[in-house]
């Protein structure tokens, strides 16, 4: 079997030149008629943009996901289907373009088929932009999305949806996706608060346990510091996160990462409380800054402070959290914040059962509705 690393481009222009070269000349001879849109987007890293070499080991490769119209799907999805099975060439830029079929007791994984013979088993998907939706976040595309969606949307599939790359669009693929562009103001503020609210809740926590000798304790507390402190960065520059695999490499891309990636990396490398503290410091003023830079509330002091009479350096007791929370203006959202900041489902849980599976929404929904 060859190796399909020797000749590795990225997913997404892989997959647009696919597209145009191959995919889009047999939908103009054949089914001319036929309105559509074409793109990636969704599940995969290089949907993203972060796939490497490795990533061609499952699920990549030429694909195209296709949306048509409800009644054209049901005339012709499997008709389309079953033409690109006959009339794709067997190989596009050095890869197949057939995959084994989904392999059940690997979590419907599929794989590059490098068979000379045999139908071609494409990935080249048909749908309604509708049911994409439905599939992909529980959501009704065609109704207003609320603030119990937002919150019970993990984030790591906003930015899925939105790092994707539209090729042609006669469907209003575009239309919907820039729903997704970035969480509704008033929102972004409640995230915002409940972000600042996980940091002062923990900020004092990583001393104390050090100041006993739990240096582990202490390391794990400062590691889930960091882990928010990276997310409220992600929050500040209204970025979406995404999930943990890409979550680092993701960060490095915002501008703050300039200053904080050097001190994140001491402080997960530090063996020792005091030492943490001491980049803690530094991080925390420098978002302070940033903070105040964002204009959304009044200037929030950018100094370190003893946590009330114990020896422990931090920046806030609650009071940043209180101040974003006085500045939300949708009347549900205020409603929302008076109870006990919990944020939206990226916040609260790192379950990826939670994350990935949209049966649970529902359920998320209701959350915010009680």
């Amino acid at each position: 079997m060859p190796d399909a690393t020797d000749n590795f481009i990225n997913g997404l222009d892989l997959s647009e030149a696919f597209f145009h070269e191959c995919v889009e000349p047999v939908l103009r001879t054949e089914f001319e008629r036929v309105k559509y849109s074409a793109g990636l987007l969704g599940s995969g890293s290089e949907v993203l943009g972060f796939d490497t070499e490795m990533s061609a080991d499952h699920h990549w490769g030429p694909r195209v996901m296709l949306f048509v119209g409800a009644q054209d799907h049901g005339r012709h999805a499997h008709l389309i289907k079953q033409s690109f099975s006959e009339k794709l060439p067997r190989k596009f830029r050095g890869f197949p373009t057939s995959f084994s079929d989904a392999d059940e007791n690997e979590n419907g994984v599929q794989i590059l088929d490098y068979a000379e013979t045999g139908p071609i088993n494409h990935r080249i998907t048909v749908e309604t932009v509708e049911h994409f939706f439905e599939m992909y976040l529980g959501l009704d595309i065609r109704k207003e999305i609320e603030a119990a969606d937002w919150l019970s949307f993990p984030e790591q599939k906003l930015r899925s949806i939105v790092s994707g790359r539209i090729f042609h669009d006669e469907a209003r693929l575009e239309f919907h996706r820039q729903k997704f562009s970035y969480y509704p103001h008033d929102l972004w503020l409640y995230l915002l608060a409940s972000q600042w609210s996980r940091i002062e809740q923990e900020e004092h926590l990583m001393g104390r346990a050090g100041s006993v000798g739990d240096e582990i304790g202490s390391a794990i507390i400062a590691a889930r510091l960091v882990r928010d402190l990276m997310q409220l960065s992600f929050l500040m520059e209204k970025t979406y996160a995404p999930y943990p695999k890409w979550f680092g490499t993701a960060f490095k891309q915002l501008n703050v990462a300039v200053v904080l990636k050097p001190l994140f990396e001491q402080i997960l490398c530090s063996a020792q409380w005091t030492d943490r503290e001491k980049y803690f410091c530094q991080v925390y003023e420098y978002l302070a800054q940033c903070h105040n830079q964002l204009g959304i509330t009044e200037t929030m002091s950018t100094k370190v402070a003893l946590f009330h009479d114990r020896p422990f350096l931090v920046i806030s007791t609650g009071a940043f959290s209180k101040a974003i929370v006085a500045r939300i203006e949708d009347p549900a959202l205020r409603k929302l914040a008076q109870k006990p900041l919990i944020g939206g489902v990226s916040q609260f849980s790192d379950s990826t059962n939670l994350q990935s599976d949209r049966i649970w929404r529902p359920g998320l929904r209701n959350l915010y509705k009680s």
